[in-house]
């Protein structure tokens, strides 16, 4: 094999800093090769270490009643009862979803697939968050259409429902997109499987697709900015084939319940290197690999390529030498390649790396994956705080037609319906979706159980923005709420991380006082972080997204047949709002939409009142006192109350006091506030339940007609009609972004 001299500018061109290359150096007693330098590189990689971020991160609650496995395995996994577990996690592909659009979000959704299904969890459901530039900018359609179409193609292919999720605009996002997919799974609590490699003897078994060269320094790329050349690393961008896919899930299933593995991991970013110094690392254990059996695409592949590659729809397990031909006996009865490419072995804790019989490599597994340096990145407030929080949102002036105000907010991006997305999705495949896109949260049913789990996700960036510490602890607040409306307990929680270069301090500070409003609200509402992902480097030059920490909850029901829909069931129901309205228009889409202002400060929360607010809902859904629930969020109370009529068509008259300002009473988006439909002979009963709980409450009107009506202290203050709403909520997405 050729070898090449590895020098500091080698270790520069691989994105490490001379100080790392002295560490390694010393790590090494020597100087390594550049396949050893390399897989250092991906390791050590900010999108594979998490260097500038486990200093914060360790703040997150990572345990709980409900907690079976918390961060550092493949997923997340919590325990729904009689026996069944809800794995689940959210990753990001958001560098090679801007790149190529199509197989950058297809690729996201495989990767996530193998992290729940690589647990023995059978995938039931996916969600994606998605953040794109100003619809005007001349990427924006482009890279829209790409990643719905990626996203739809894979997930429907092999027959995962995407049902529900997030998807907004900003200009922030013009030169950095984010492709945030979340998936959950069931299995077994008794049947899960981790990923590990131990026992001495065992086989590693290679399985799935053959390897190419597709994806290599895919981890490296996505630890670095964006610049003039991001075009020309198009070459990383993996490939994916999702019927390959469903033949991988339905052979380690298989697998999984003959019980002949005894660990399996994923080759997500940095593909062999990742999975085999993990493995290796979780069992305690040294490894070796032979090279030359892992099967190859394409020919004359050298070891940097082979380890490096990040090739879809690939796994490594480890077996028992007496189970080895079993599992080779299942992959290629799946039509699926696989070959024992190695063994765990006694005596060593390394990785030794064979090609046609020479040691290419012999590598430490601690340094590798737990040495990579922990940096506590310098922090600074950032200037522009002092601006956007001194905004007097009291001089904004008011709408002179408060109608065509509220037409305007019903019709702009962030607020209007998005069916051109979601009906490119299976929203039903595996008839286990009970609310599917369009409501609070995503309602699915386990099979062969009278139970549920409700699943939200999303962040509003600009509340991130305008105050990181309460913008992080609304993201999680709002995704449990949504849960909370259904009716479910939430449980448990995801997150996906989403920052610009961690080597500006204003940004190092953002990420911290996210985690730490993140971890309150977490510690407050007892839903825990079960594991996530970490993207920086979401910039271009020195232009940084907005802080977008992306959150995913979900929520149990022991009962699912009590889930409680977000929208008006019939006419003539009490209408009840739940909370507090303290006119807070800082952040909000009013403010922005209406009057160009990305500024003041977000919403406040108080977590005393959210924790009781949320207890309300599930004994209200428990109890099926209440018809409908809707969280009132971006758009504010006129909003809500015009998404309650969409699947109905159906109206309401709605009369408050109140000492705001019209256009703050419509639109403000202040927190822990909900709108409840209920009978008329329900409505005291629920008053007292609510009130018991200390949740302010007000009975505002009543269903039915074909407008929505608020009275505003006597005076007709909104009149929409429902039928323009309904047409402005289902064709503004794509009459603003695909016009012609």
């Amino acid at each position: 094999m050729k070898t090449v001299e590895v020098t500091l500018q080698t270790a520069l061109d691989h994105k490490l800093t001379a100080d790392e290359y002295e560490l390694i150096k010393k790590h090494m007693g020597r100087n390594p090769n550049l396949l050893e330098l390399g897989i250092f590189a991906a390791m050590w990689s900010e999108h594979c270490s998490y260097k500038s971020t486990r200093v914060h991160l360790r703040r997150f609650p990572t345990t709980g009643k409900y907690v079976v496995q918390g961060p550092g395995e493949n997923a997340g996994v919590v325990d729904i009862g009689e026996g069944l577990t809800a794995v689940f996690k959210m990753e990001s592909h958001n560098h090679p979803s801007y790149i190529e659009p199509v197989q950058g979000a297809a690729t996201g959704v495989g990767g996530i697939l193998r992290d729940v299904f690589t647990m023995g969890a059978r995938p039931v459901a996916s969600l994606d968050c998605l953040r794109f530039g100003h619809p005007t900018h001349e990427k924006t359609n482009y890279l829209v259409g790409g990643v719905v179409h990626g996203i739809s193609h894979y997930g429907n292919c092999i027959g995962v429902p995407t049902i529900g999720g997030s998807t907004r605009f900003h200009e922030c996002y013009n030169g950095n997109i984010l492709v945030n997919v979340m998936n959950v799974g069931i299995a077994p609590r008794n049947k899960l499987f981790f990923g590990h490699a131990s026992g001495v003897g065992n086989k590693i078994i290679y399985i799935g697709s053959k390897t190419g060269r597709d994806g290599i320094h895919g981890a490296v790329m996505a630890s670095d900015s964006f610049g003039d050349e991001s075009e020309s690393k198009r070459p990383t961008v993996q490939v994916g084939d999702p019927f390959t896919e469903k033949l991988l899930l339905e052979a380690c299933l298989e697998i999984f319940e003959a019980g002949i593995v005894e660990g399996i991991q994923d080759m997500g970013a940095a593909g062999l290197t990742s999975s085999s110094f993990e493995m290796a690392s979780r069992g305690g254990s040294g490894i070796s690999l032979h090279l030359d059996r892992v099967p190859a695409r394409e020919e004359l592949m050298q070891p940097y390529e082979f380890m490096l590659s990040e090739s879809q729809e690939r796994m490594l397990a480890v077996a028992k030498p007496e189970n080895e031909q079993k599992v080779i006996d299942i992959l290629k009865k799946w039509d699926l390649e696989a070959a024992t490419i190695g063994e765990v072995e006694a005596g060593h804790k390394n990785v030794r790396l064979y090609f046609h019989g020479e040691l290419v490599a012999d590598m430490p597994v601690s340094p590798v994956v737990d040495a990579a340096p922990k940096y506590e990145r310098p922090m600074q407030k950032p200037a522009y705080l002092a601006q956007t929080s001194a905004f007097n949102t009291a001089s904004v002036p008011q709408p002179a037609d408060i109608n065509e105000t509220f037409y305007t907010l019903a019709g702009s991006l962030n607020l209007c319906g998005k069916k051109w997305i979601t009906e490119q999705y299976d929203t039903m495949v595996g008839i286990n979706t009970v609310f599917g896109p369009g409501h609070d949260a995503a309602v699915l049913r386990v099979q062969g159980t009278k139970r549920g789990l409700a699943v939200s996700a999303g962040c509003n960036e600009r509340y991130v923005y305008l105050d990181p510490y309460v913008g992080g602890m609304i993201a999680l607040a709002e995704c449990a709420r949504n849960v909370a409306c259904t009716g479910a307990l939430p449980i448990g929680a995801t997150d996906c991380l989403n920052f610009g270069s961690p080597m500006n301090p204003e940004i190092m500070w953002q990420f911290s006082q996210s985690v730490d409003g993140i971890s309150a609200a977490c510690t407050a509402l007892e839903v825990p972080i079960t594991g996530g992902n970490v993207s920086l480097y979401n910039q271009t030059g020195d232009a940084a997204i907005f802080p977008t920490p992306m959150i995913g909850v979900v929520g149990l029901f022991e009962n699912v047949e009590n889930a409680v829909p977000s929208f008006f069931q019939d006419a003539g129901d009490i209408l009840l709002l739940l909370g507090d309205d303290l006119g807070e228009i800082g952040g909000s889409e009013y403010l922005k939409t209406i009057h160009g202002h990305d500024a003041g400060l977000p919403p406040t929360l108080d977590l005393k009142k959210e924790k009781a607010l949320i207890e309300i809902l599930r004994e209200l859904a428990d109890k099926r006192l209440v018809k409908s629930a809707h969280d009132i969020s971006e758009g504010g109370f006129a909003i809500a109350l015009a998404e309650c009529s969409l699947q109905k068509r159906l109206g309401c008259a709605v009369d408050i006091k109140t000492p705001l300002r019209p256009d703050f009473a419509l639109f403000s988006e202040s927190q822990s506030r909900v709108i409840l439909s209920v009978l008329p002979e329900n409505r005291d009963a629920v008053a007292a339940l609510i009130k018991k709980r200390g949740v302010p409450c007000e009975a505002i009107g009543v269903t039915g007609g074909n407008s929505v009506a608020v009275v505003i202290n006597g005076v007709l203050a909104l009149d929409a009609a429902v039928e323009r709403f309904v047409t402005l909520h289902k064709t503004s997405f794509e009459k603003t972004l695909f016009p012609g």
